[in-house]
């Protein structure tokens, strides 16, 4: 008997594959970076849709407020004429297809040496103190060195913003 949760996990499904892949066939980066949030969206709703709300949030938060906004904004600042077209030829076609068939592969068998198959479900879902505490207590060093990675973007958009092409260097 298929039920609402079955159909708001295919529809949810839906919008995250198709956020992905209107993200990796985009002509223009632009649209591209509109589909990265829409897939980023897509996966926070199936967090909500898991009971996990601070997952999700935090998905929200980190990925779709942060990483999309800060790939729009850097496209913004940028303005680099050579991103906003397609610009693969046949051969970066073809890397990109080994790659994406290697990514698969390591993430099948990643999939099949873990334990997730024999996982067993926890009697009480941890709370929000207790995500907190693991996210500043043992994973803290994973959770700075991302925000230095953001911060680090941030600074190199900002940077590259402020470059002049040699064209309009050469005018003046």
């Amino acid at each position: 008997m298929v039920d609402a949760t079955d159909i708001a996990f295919a529809g949810l499904s839906i919008v995250a594959i198709g956020g992905a892949v209107s993200a990796l066939e985009a002509r223009e980066i632009i649209y591209g970076a509109v589909g990265l949030a829409a897939s980023f969206f897509g996966v926070a709703s199936l967090f909500f849709l898991l009971d996990s709300p601070f997952v999700a949030a935090f998905q929200i938060t980190v990925y779709v407020g942060a990483v999309a906004v800060l790939v729009l904004f850097t496209v913004m600042l940028v303005r680099e004429g050579r991103w906003f077209g397609d610009s693969m030829g046949p051969a970066s076609r073809a890397a990109a297809v080994v790659t994406v068939l290697a990514l698969i592969a390591s993430l099948v068998s990643s999939f099949l040496a873990s334990s997730l198959s024999t996982a067993t479900e926890q009697p009480t879902p941890p709370s929000f103190v207790q995500i907190g505490q693991l996210l500043t207590g043992p994973y803290a060093p994973a959770l700075e060195v991302l925000a230095l990675v953001l911060a680090a973007s941030v600074l190199g958009a900002l940077t590259l913003a402020k470059v002049e092409p040699a064209a309009e260097k050469e005018g003046s």
